[in-house]
């Protein structure tokens, strides 16, 4: 028998610690009121006739009592009670030591592995995450009901962000940029009045990223259509300039001509602002801000020709890329791009069709950006267009007081993921059990999310000026409380789900590709939407249906389980769960297909979804990338392009790097062995995103990543 103690570890079945247990309570109690030897053996004898394969410590402790009660030994079960309640205690005496000095001593694996965007050697990243341990401490001991708290640990649900949970800080938001811009703001103490230029303009915007990006926890993202007026405000100055100085000199074509390469000088180094200071900034937390930026070209847009004019540029400079410290031109993971495919841009010779062909391009080499379909989008979100929030989720349709659709300046309370694979295995195949079962567990989900709710309820301006009063936000007064931005929708609140294939797998005995397994599939997905749209309506607060794009997720829960269930062929035998909705990657469908197929998954899912289409060799397969585009724009709301293929930024390989004999990468055309100059496609569950090396990985992981 194994035992699950409530870390989630899994030990070896030791009776001689049952007896231990009892005999420590026993010395406690007088006369009959103490347990024979053979009375403790009978309890023990008990236990093991239940002939379990798992059982959980509380299960056993709990047993324990019952069988005190049962042979007259009420008092000594007293005194068992309160030796597991002083127990219970030291477990909630404080855990951070350990994890904080291996942190320090680099010896913290799980946090080194948690977010490939921090460098666990650098003292500013040590210190946020020393903050995270004593907050994640704190949340578990003091701060969260304990059914949430072992929910977590066992794998039933996620929450998410428990590091930051001690501060009323929130998840995701949509920078107010245009507010900002426009009406000024203050940062620091310091007033920053509306800018005169676009240069001026994009370095204020990344001051503003960073600032709001050290405030909370999650992603922001910036409309980049608001920059067009102070382009246009560039070239006026330029064109007022020049006229005045040389208007009897030289003629109008001339200065117009100096104009615009003045303008596109500008351009260029305003955008190489934004490229570079995301890149080199570090916020509070020792990162890089998480910053995704939106690029809509919208038909009424009065400053049009100009936004044009940016987002070539953006895309231009994303293709090149920025120089590492050998001085190789590699991806950033910063900024995130997000491109809008609309009637004048979705390849089906429209005017802007140029800048299609080449965000194409630069998906090709950078993986980025990725595509939004202004059509899909428009017929889910009541004819809107809006960007995602850094970790992919969507707001809800909101209306201001005029009745104006409102989506920049709004935010994400938190997340919390449901493990649905958890659900279906326990139900094995039983439909009344698993719906009566998920059921109990939405509920629990529900109660996590309050809390996230809760945390936040109460906090004035104050804790985050450039949020809730500066216009990130809002232009809340000092001390006011920010309570009316979390109710009626403004704000959103996430239920995020894990599993949907293997959920189906375990219930259906087939995939949710095939037509019984689709039809299952889809009945849990309406289902969890509904229970969303049930309890906003309950609560008047913004729940949305989110399917969790987290990676490090996937494995987690399916790890837990294996540990739990063992192993069970297509689900717990991978090594990891598929994110969300998504299609497993082992099976074998056509791209096209799968975009149409998780198309109406993807709908259902109205609080965020993303899915993604392989391609092989990008960058030789250009015409393949703008089929799928097309695609994309016809049948699906946001979708991102992978590669099958690994890259080599020394030599320009677009095969598969190698494991050499000394278990390292290698380019077999140029020899590079420096990770840091490749892309390397993992191998495990088909992700295929972003370069999954950065400093300070060990040896050993490394050698473990390599063979998976």
């Amino acid at each position: 028998m194994k035992i699950i103690k409530r870390d989630g570890r899994v030990v070896d079945y030791d009776r001689q610690k049952i007896s231990i247990a009892i005999q420590k309570a026993n010395e406690e109690v007088k006369g009959r009121e103490k347990a024979t030897k053979e009375e403790i053996k009978g309890i023990i004898q008990d236990i093991e006739e239940l002939n379990k394969k798992r059982m959980l410590v509380e299960d056993i402790q709990d047993l324990i009592e019952q069988k005190l009660m049962e042979i007259g030994k009420y008092e000594l079960a007293k005194r068992y009670i309160v030796y597991r309640y002083n127990r219970a205690l030291i477990r909630k005496s404080n855990t951070t030591d350990e994890s904080i000095l291996g942190l320090i001593r680099n010896e913290n694996k799980e946090l080194a592995e948690e977010n490939s965007n921090k460098n666990t050697m650098l003292a500013s990243t040590q210190r946020d995450y020393i903050a995270g341990e004593v907050s994640r401490d704190l949340t578990n001991r003091l701060l969260l009901p304990e059914k949430i708290v072992k929910a977590h640990q066992e794998g039933i649900l996620h929450f998410h962000d428990a590091d930051y949970f001690v501060q009323p800080i929130f998840n995701c938001c949509l920078i107010n940029i245009a507010d900002m811009l426009d009406n000024g703001t203050v940062m620091n103490g310091k007033l920053m009045e509306s800018p005169k230029s676009f240069q001026v303009a994009c370095t204020i915007t990344t001051q503003i990223i960073a600032a709001v990006a050290s405030n909370q926890y999650g992603g922001q993202s910036v409309d980049l259509k608001h920059l067009g007026k102070y382009l246009r405000r560039s070239y006026d100055k330029f064109k007022k300039e020049l006229t005045n100085e040389y208007k009897d000199k030289l003629s109008e074509e001339m200065i117009e001509e100096i104009t615009q390469t003045r303008l596109r000088t500008e351009l260029r180094q305003g955008v190489q602002t934004i490229q570079y200071q995301i890149n080199t900034l570090m916020t509070t937390n020792g990162q890089a801000p998480f910053v995704t930026l939106f690029l809509h070209l919208e038909e009424d847009d009065p400053y049009k020709k100009e936004n044009a004019m940016i987002i070539e540029e953006v895309l231009k400079q994303r293709y090149k890329g920025i120089k590492n410290e050998e001085g190789v031109y590699v991806t950033p993971a910063f900024p995130k791009l997000v491109y809008v495919l609309d009637e004048h841009n979705c390849l089906k010779g429209g005017e802007y069709d140029y800048l299609t062909k080449l965000a194409v391009k630069c998906s090709s080499k950078r993986m980025y950006p990725d595509y939004i379909s202004a059509k899909k989008m428009k017929e889910i979100y009541e004819g809107n267009v809006f960007s995602p929030m850094g970790c992919r989720s969507l707001l809800s349709p909101w209306k201001d007081e005029d009745g104006n659709y409102k989506f920049e300046g709004r935010f994400n309370q938190g997340v919390v993921s449901i493990n649905l694979p958890q659900v279906a295995i326990i139900a094995d195949g039983d439909e009344e059990k698993f719906w009566k079962l998920l059921d109990e567990r939405l509920e629990i989900c529900k109660e996590a999310l309050m809390c996230r709710h809760y945390a936040l309820l109460g906090t004035t301006s104050d804790i985050s000026p450039i949020h809730w009063q500066y216009g990130a936000i809002a232009r809340l007064k000092k001390g006011e409380k920010i309570d009316k931005l979390l109710f009626g929708g403004y704000s959103t609140i996430s239920l995020g789900y894990i599993g949907i294939y293997e959920m189906t797998k375990v219930m259906k005995g087939v995939s949710h590709t095939e037509p019984e397994g689709r039809e299952f599939a889809l009945k849990v997905m309406n289902y969890l939407k509904d229970k969303t749209a049930q309890w906003k309506k309950e609560t008047n607060i913004g729940f949305a249906l989110y399917g969790t794009p987290a990676e490090s997720l996937c494995y987690k829960f399916a790890r837990l389980d294996k540990e739990k269930f063992g192993t069970i062929k297509d689900v717990t035998d991978k090594g990891y769960y598929t994110n969300s909705y998504h299609v497993d990657v082992r099976e074998k469908i056509d791209a096209f297909d799968k975009l149409e197929f998780e198309s109406e998954f993807q709908k259902l899912s109205t609080g965020g979804a993303i899915s993604y289409v392989e391609i092989p060799n990008m960058q030789k397969n250009l015409p393949a990338l703008e089929t799928a585009v097309k695609f994309i724009y016809d049948n699906i709301t946001y979708a991102e392009f992978n590669t099958k293929s690994d890259f080599c930024h020394e030599c320009g390989f677009d095969g598969e790097i190698v494991i050499n004999d000394n278990n390292e990468w290698e380019c077999p055309n140029c020899g590079n062995k420096d990770h840091s100059k490749m892309n390397v496609v993992r191998r495990t569950c088909g992700y295929l995103g972003e370069n999954f090396w950065n400093a300070g990985k060990t040896k050993e992981i490394k050698q473990r990543v390599l063979h998976m």
